[in-house]
């Protein structure tokens, strides 16, 4: 085969992956339509491993044509500038170069993994950007009114189902709109609305993502829309506050569901409204987290360039399943199994991958760390002290190499760096303390309500985020819920009984005493009060037991990613 023929072959598996992908992304409407809960999770579960397999697929082509024997450099010059040209104004340019890159990686030795071969930069970053236009639609209230337009905006998405009082909902959400965003008072011929083309769906919900333009200068806004039971569809929030909007967008939540033919124009579009996300993370949020992984790599290498700190041990208490390292200058933390774990983790390497790759395709609702997962990392060798060089060859040996001046690390996580809870709370006052520890029940609640059960729920494995949220990131001992056995204490029979310090009683490998969260978890008497006063539920073996009757019977939590004040419900 010619280089143009492999350069075909790789794009015309990029176009499939691409068509399957939307495809599926195209059924949540009618799932979010016929409230089909189960239906969202499959497909938002289901794209998690389209990828993987369109690359599988196109790389076993490729072998089946004895190409991947050895590397002819002047081949896959050619092949790679061929398949540059055929990207100059393809829409989705940037993740046909990521999934070029995939292949490549899977045929062939990492030392051929430098810029000659694969796109370790965005090749056509000088290129004319597909205009942000391709992805959103402008109204103007001078035509038609303001309250017109808005209810023309909300009707054009056309969601299948009736709204249960749409007049009400545009005269909440103008007046909360006045609330908000004081800087939008104007009249109707003085502004513009630019509003995404398709909705954002996610769990139990759909998001209208836009913005007013005016004299006054841009306004970002999220609408939120939720189903009433049987009645119908109903605006549930308005949110304009830009912190507000990166939590929806956040770290720790599932992938939006969002339909697009220009990707590029619809991260350009949100990072205008959101600047402080970063193009990674702005990918990974609609679902390209494998794109997501490549900008990512792309900031890091250029930090690592314009920084000159050292790589140290994380801040918190090192985990026996984990080794941990970062970058001060850097958010976040690598993190890479041990060779050996602590003698209370009874499971291996193995069940550690399966419970990561669980948490990805899982629903995270705001309250557990996404993570993303590479192989074959490299860092500069002359950024690591002998101190910390000598720790990772004692706990991740196997995983690493050493190459003259390169650092590999064979497998890796890389996860948002936060402070640990255990380390936050000791050194903030007694309200933020006790916020915190308010907060951190609410986030086992809103695990338990997804099938999720932490395993370890010590303080040291959950994190204080930038928006004072807490969020799980631990996960070697994650499991469903629903495979847990939740038992009651036995009571003592008798005064001796009481007396003893042993156990009377056997204990199964997957038994659980919530009686005993507070007496393992929470040593600080302070603490132990807030969580008894705030969460008493989380105590009560009845509570898990009903948790598990609820997922079992598919009742489907709504996790709201906004504050309830905001809510219009309230105002009906």
């Amino acid at each position: 085969m010619q280089p143009q023929n492999i350069a075909e072959l790789i794009l015309n598996g990029f176009k499939k992956h691409y068509k399957l992908f939307q495809q599926i992304t195209a059924q949540a409407p009618l799932a979010f339509a016929n409230k089909n809960w189960t239906k969202m999770h499959d497909i938002s579960r289901l794209r998690i491993t389209y990828y993987d397999d369109r690359v599988n697929e196109t790389t076993q082509q490729l072998q089946n044509q004895q190409l991947a024997n050895q590397l002819d450099e002047s081949f896959w010059l050619q092949t790679k500038q061929i398949y540059q040209h055929f990207l100059t104004f393809h829409p989705q340019a940037e993740l046909a170069e990521t999934f070029y890159n995939s292949v490549f990686c899977r045929l062939f030795h990492r030392r051929y993994f430098n810029n000659d071969f694969i796109f370790v930069k965005a090749t056509l970053a000088d290129a004319p950007a597909l205009p942000i236009e391709a992805e959103y639609r402008s109204y103007f209230p001078v035509v038609d009114g303001l309250k017109p337009t808005i209810r023309k905006i909300i009707n054009q998405f056309d969601f299948k189902a009736n709204f249960v009082n749409l007049e009400r909902d545009i005269r909440l959400l103008v007046k909360a709109f006045y609330k908000q965003a004081p800087d939008t008072h104007h009249r109707a011929w003085q502004m513009r609305f630019d509003i995404l083309q398709t909705p954002f769906y996610r769990n139990k919900a759909a998001y209208i993502v836009g913005r007013v333009v005016s004299q006054s200068g841009v306004q970002p806004f999220i609408i939120a829309v939720l189903h009433h039971q049987e009645q119908g569809l109903y605006l549930d929030a308005l949110l304009t506050n830009s912190s507000q909007m990166r939590v929806i967008f956040g770290f720790a939540r599932a992938y939006f569901m969002v339909e697009t033919h220009a990707p590029s124009a619809l991260v350009r579009f949100l990072n205008q409204l959101m600047p402080n996300k970063t193009l990674a993370e702005l990918y990974n949020a609609i679902g390209f987290h494998k794109q997501g992984k490549t900008e990512f790599y792309r900031e890091f290498l250029t930090h690592l360039q314009r920084s000159g700190d050292d790589f140290v041990i994380a801040p918190g208490t090192p985990g026996m399943v984990m080794m941990v390292f970062t970058l001060p200058s850097f958010d976040y933390v690598f993190k890479i199994i041990k060779d050996k774990f602590g003698e209370s983790k009874p499971f291996g390497r193995d069940t550690v991958l399966k419970r990561y790759q669980l948490v990805k395709s899982h629903d995270r609702v705001g309250r557990m760390a996404d993570t993303i997962e590479y192989s074959n990392v490299v860092f500069p060798v002359a950024r690591f002290n002998a101190t910390l060089l000598t720790q990772l060859k004692q706990t991740i040996g196997s995983s690493m190499i050493i190459e003259g001046d390169l650092l590999i690390i064979k497998h890796m996580y890389i996860e948002r760096r936060m402070t640990p809870l255990n380390l936050y709370l000791e050194k903030v006052n007694t309200e933020d303390a006790a916020v915190a520890i308010a907060e951190y029940g609410q986030a086992l609640k809103e695990m338990i309500a997804v099938n999720i059960f932490p395993g370890d729920m010590l303080l040291k494995n959950f994190g204080v985020s930038k928006h004072k949220r807490i969020i799980f990131y631990d996960y070697d001992e994650v499991q469903y819920l629903t495979d847990m056995n939740f038992r009651a204490l036995p009571k003592a029979k008798s005064y001796d009984d009481y007396l003893t310090n042993e156990q009377s009683y056997s204990v199964a490998p997957q038994d659980v005493f919530p009686e005993q969260l507070c007496t393992f978890v929470m040593p600080n008497p302070q603490y132990k009060a807030v969580f008894r006063q705030t969460h008493p539920e989380l105590l009560d073996v009845a509570f898990w037991q009903q948790a598990q009757r609820n997922i079992k019977a598919e009742v489907v939590n709504h996790i709201y990613p906004y504050p309830a004040a905001q809510r219009f419900i309230h105002q009906w």
